[in-house]
């Protein structure tokens, strides 16, 4: 029997930085298309989990050693990457340092979450407004 052909897998975290005032949130400007803002993140590597690939690519693009707390969801949309379909699990974790541009990322910075006025990759809005439905009341969106 064939091997089926499947959506690739990656995995980001949205990583907020708790020592600060309000909790802000890390975002990465991408130094490759689709060029925008984006929250942290990239393919699952053959070997390695979905959880272990987030706090990896995090840390290749913001040089930060990331917790994980907790899985926001999954994102499947098959239009939410022009250069294939992906599905990404998101998830939320914390982490306090200096972040720096590394790796994909061409620059950083901290972001108010309730506030974002850059334009983002991906379906990185759609993610974010789910993100703060979750820290303002807890509750989970179901991603389409």
């Amino acid at each position: 029997m064939a091997r089926p052909v499947t959506p690739q897998l990656t995995a980001d975290v949205i990583i907020e930085m708790p020592l600060l005032e309000n909790k802000p949130i890390i975002l990465i400007e991408r130094k490759f298309e689709p060029f925008g803002w984006a929250i942290p993140g990239g393919f699952v590597e053959v070997g390695e989990t979905i959880a272990t690939a987030a706090c990896r690519e995090a840390l290749e693009e913001t040089t930060l050693d990331v917790e994980l707390d907790v899985l926001l969801g999954i994102y499947s949309n098959p239009k939410r990457d022009f250069r294939g379909h992906t599905v990404c699990s998101v998830f939320i974790g914390n982490a306090s340092g200096k972040p720096i541009a590394a790796d994909d990322a061409k620059d950083i910075a901290v972001f108010d979450p309730f506030d974002i006025d850059v334009e983002l990759a991906f379906d990185h809005r759609q993610i974010l407004h789910d993100y703060c439905a979750y820290r303002r009341d807890g509750t989970i969106q179901l991603p389409e």
